[in-house]
This record gives C-alpha cells, structure tokens and sequence, in this order.
C-alpha cells in the first residue's frame, strides 16, 4: 500500500461514521501505515504515526521503542574522555579520570551512553539510568528515575526522556537549564552548558536556558527538524532534508556556524566551537576551531556514527572499530584497539 493508500482506506472507513467495525478499520489501517513507516525506515514518521493511536494495540509499547532507537547513541566524547558501548551491553571508556566518569566497569544491560564534561551516562534496559563522574551540580543524580527512553548529556546537567514524551533534568541549573517539566511531545532533545533544547514531534525545536549571546537565537521559528544538537556557543539542527542550519554566538564564530552548503547529512554533533556531520555516504564533513585537529576528518570512511567531544571528534565504522582525531592530553581519542562497538540502529 501506498501512504495514498492508506489515506484513502481511511477516508473510506470515516465515512461509514459508527457502521459495524468502522472505527477498528480506521485504527487497524493506521497502525499498518505506521509500521510500513518503520519498516521502511522513517522512523520518526514511523514514531508519530503510533503516538496517534494512543492506547490502540501496542502502539505505546512501539513508540517508546523507536523513541530509544532514534536517539541511540553508542559512542559518545565528553570533556576530556570517550564512551563506548559494546554489542554485548558493557561499556568501555578511556581520557581523563579525575572524577570517575571513566568508571563505567562494572556497567551492563545499557543500551544507550551519554558523556558530559566530567561524567558519563548510560541508559539500562530497563528504563533505569546509571551515571559516574563529577557531581558537582547533582548531574548524577538520575537514580530515581524510570521509563526513560533516551539519555543526553554535554556539560554539567543530564537530561532523561520518558517514553510518553515528557522530560526530566537533573544538575546545573543557573540558567534554568534544567527546567523542562513542562515539555510535551519532545522526541529528542540536545543538552549544553547552559541549555536545553528540545525537538518535537512536529519538526520544531524549543529551548531553555542560557541565550544571551544567541546561541539559540531563533531556533523557534525552525521547522522540518529530525535532530538537534549544541555544546556552548551554539545549536544545530538536521532538517529531513539533510541539510542543516545552525545559529551561535557571533563572537565566538570560528566557522562553526559554516554549514549551509552540507547536503545528504544524516546525523550531527557539535563540539564548543566545531560541528561535525554525518553523511549518507559514510563520509564525515567537519567545521569550525581545529587547533587541536579536531575537524581532521576528510578521510574517514565507513563510519556510521559522531561524537564531538569538547575538543576531539570520534566516529564509529561500520565494522564497530573507532577513529578519533583532535586533542588527546588525556588520552581520549586511544580507541584504536576498540572491537565490538554496537551499531545504532537508528541508521
């Protein structure tokens, strides 16, 4: 069936109004678009598609699962160190260990990773999150926490998304960083220092926090969106397009904001000063401060998942080995003899 198809049969069930099964037939066509939607890979039409049948089968139970599967991220850079998770749910993790974030050991049943300035994230099977490293601003204080269905964090604040759309913050919180209590609908959310940026289901992007500087300036009236991403000085966003846009602190402009031209991205993450993306092709395209070689990433291949950490750029290959270029005083980009990486599947 096409989505014509589908938009027909239920028009023609509507019509019939309270006759016999109609109703039924109406929800039975919806959830068969929807999950020709998954099947297809659109995963966020897919995701919406399901939320729009609410109690209806299992619909709930699906929509959770594509929200952990669209916002899965199996490696991730931090301050000064690097996660990864690996096929069989343990964690591994090298750089700087000062306050523990590297302690992730003893980890197991994770199914996504977060790393902030000075701690590291994971997000169990279960619901539940674990977190080690630096507590300075109570960041790690996520052991109450239940139902969440992807994890976020960049700076000194974690951000958790439930699986009926909703979120929870815990850390810093001078900026009202972390007030999001009031957020619904959201399907993926980008934490930075001091910010929160939350994208709904409909493709438009929301904020709180810091914006004196205009690091999220106008990212309101931005439309078509599937991923967001910011670190300080400024926010990105992937359009379905693949095309990206991206707005910041034109004080702290090191070319950063030079995106315009990207096409076929399919992912993005942003360092303090540098925007890295994803493209169809398994190339990555790199923009903004490289001092420390961090946007040195004209020669990967294969890769099919980023993470920019503060000062350092990580990608995952397609065969679950790493790369990693840019700053390495603590030893964070040593993932050369990493093996057995999980590939996201939300590629």
């Amino acid at each position: 069936m096409t989505d014509g198809d589908y938009d027909g049969a239920i028009a023609a069930f509507s019509e019939l109004g309270d006759y016999e099964d109609a109703a039924e037939r109406i929800n039975e066509t919806k959830y068969a678009r929807a999950a020709a939607l998954e099947t297809k890979g659109y995963k966020i039409e897919a995701a919406v598609a399901f939320d729009s049948l609410g109690t209806y089968s299992d619909a709930k139970e699906r929509y959770a699962s594509l929200l952990t599967q669209i916002n899965m991220k199996t490696i991730a850079g931090g301050g000064y160190h690097t996660v990864g998770l690996k096929t069989n749910g343990t964690v591994v993790a090298v750089g700087n260990n000062e306050d523990g974030e590297c302690n992730v050991g003893g980890w197991h049943d994770i199914i996504s990773v977060a790393a902030g300035g000075k701690h590291t994230v994971g997000l169990k099977s279960d619901g539940t999150v674990v977190a080690v490293g630096s507590n300075e601003y109570g960041q790690c204080d996520v052991g109450g926490w239940t139902d969440i269905v992807a994890v976020f964090s960049s700076g000194y604040h974690t951000v958790g998304l439930k699986s009926d759309g909703t979120v929870v913050a815990v850390g810093n919180n001078f900026c009202g960083t972390c007030e999001v209590s009031d957020w619904a609908d959201i399907i993926s959310v980008a934490a930075g220092f001091d910010n929160t940026v939350g994208l709904k289901k409909d493709g438009t992007v929301i904020s709180v926090g810091y914006n004196t500087d205009g690091r999220t300036r106008g990212i309101s009236d931005w439309t078509d969106i599937v991923e967001v991403a910011m670190r300080s000085s400024h926010t990105v966003g992937l359009k379905s397009s693949g095309r990206v846009v991206a707005v910041g602190n034109p004080e702290a402009d090191y070319g950063q904001y030079d995106v315009s031209a990207w096409s076929s991205i399919v992912s993005i993450s942003v360092g303090p000063l540098h925007t890295v993306g994803l493209r169809s092709d398994g190339t990555v395209e790199a923009a903004g401060y490289n001092e420390e070689q961090q946007c040195d990433v004209d020669r990967w291949r294969h890769i099919v998942a980023i993470a920019a950490g503060f000062w350092h750029t990580v990608g995952l290959r397609s065969d679950g080995t790493v790369v990693a270029v840019g700053n390495n005083d603590f030893g964070q980009c040593n993932v050369s003899s990493w093996t057995n990486i999980k590939l996201p599947s939300n590629k």
